[in-house]
C-alpha cells in the first residue's frame, strides 16, 4: 500500500484506518516512501518515480513475497502502475486512487499549493481542505496531527517537489508504452470533485491505455475515497482483491 505525496504524509498515516479494517484477511505492507516519515532521499535524488518503484520492487523481494497486489494513492498510484509494468510477474492486482501518472495531465492548482504547504497548522489546514469535499472532515485534530508530521518530515520533503513543480508531474508520468506493460488487472477509483488530480485529466485517460482496466466514481468525493468513503472503499478493495486469489 502506498502514500501519496503531501507533506506529513506517511504510510501508516494513509492507510492506518483501511489497514485495521483489512488486516485481519490480507497481510498488508504500508512503507514510508523515501523522503517521507524515517525513510531518507538518497544522495544524487533525481527521479522519484524510478526511485520509489525499485524501493518498493526491493521491499517486496527482500520480504519474500513472490506474487502481491499492490494499492497506491495519488503519486503512489503512478508508482503502483510502474511497479505492475516492472514486475509483471509479481503483481497481481493494482489499485489506483486518486492517481498521478497518465500521460498528458497538467500540474494542478491545487496539487502546486499542496506541494508548497509550509509546515504548521496554517499550512496543513489549507492542504487538508484542499484534500476533502467535505470540510467537516478538516478537524482540529487533523489539523494538529498533519502540522506536527509536516514539521517532523519538512528537511526531507524540501528536497522532493521544488518550484518548477510541473516538472516533478512529468517525472511520475508514466508512457504510453509502459502502460502497455501492465498485464494484471487494474482498478481505478477516483473523486468525481476531486481537484488535486481531476477526474478527466488523471484517471479517465488511463482507460485507453491499460489493457484490462475499471474504473469507480464516487460522487460528492474529493482526494482521498479512503477517508471520504471509507466502508464503501474497503468493500470495493477487498472485492477486486478477492477476484482470482489463489497465489
Amino acid at each position: 500500500m502506498l502514500h501519496g505525496s503531501g507533506p506529513g504524509t506517511t504510510g501508516s498515516g494513509a492507510w492506518a484506518s483501511t489497514a485495521q479494517a483489512l488486516g485481519a484477511s490480507w497481510h498488508l505492507v504500508a512503507p514510508d516512501q523515501a523522503g517521507f516519515g524515517r525513510t531518507p532521499v538518497p544522495a544524487g535524488f533525481r527521479s522519484g518515480l524510478r526511485l520509489w518503484t525499485e524501493q518498493a520492487a526491493s521491499l517486496m523481494d527482500a520480504l519474500g513475497f513472490e506474487h502481491y497486489a499492490v494499492v497506491g494513492h495519488s503519486m503512489g498510484g503512478a508508482v503502483a502502475l510502474s511497479l505492475a509494468a516492472a514486475r509483471p510477474q509479481q503483481v497481481t492486482h493494482v489499485v489506483a486512487v486518486s492517481t498521478m501518472g497518465a500521460p498528458g495531465a497538467p500540474l494542478s492548482a491545487d496539487l502546486d499549493a499542496l506541494w508548497a504547504a509550509p509546515a504548521g497548522p496554517l499550512g496543513a489546514r489549507d492542504m487538508l481542505s484542499r484534500l476533502v469535499l467535505d470540510q467537516a472532515l478538516v478537524t482540529d485534530q487533523a489539523v494538529e496531527a498533519r502540522a506536527v508530521a509536516m514539521r517532523a518530515g519538512a528537511a526531507a520533503f524540501a528536497s522532493l517537489f521544488p518550484p518548477p513543480r510541473a516538472r516533478w508531474v512529468e517525472d511520475l508520468t508514466l508512457s504510453a508504452q509502459t502502460l502497455a506493460a501492465i498485464r494484471a488487472p487494474v482498478l481505478l477509483v477516483h473523486g468525481a470533485q476531486d481537484r488535486v488530480t481531476p477526474l478527466g485529466t488523471a484517471a479517465q485517460p488511463l482507460l485507453e491505455h491499460l489493457a484490462d482496466v475499471r474504473l469507480h466514481v464516487f460522487g460528492r468525493c474529493g482526494h482521498v475515497p479512503a477517508i471520504e468513503h471509507p466502508h464503501e472503499f474497503r468493500q470495493l478493495l477487498s472485492c477486486f482483491l478477492s477476484q482470482g486469489r489463489g497465489h
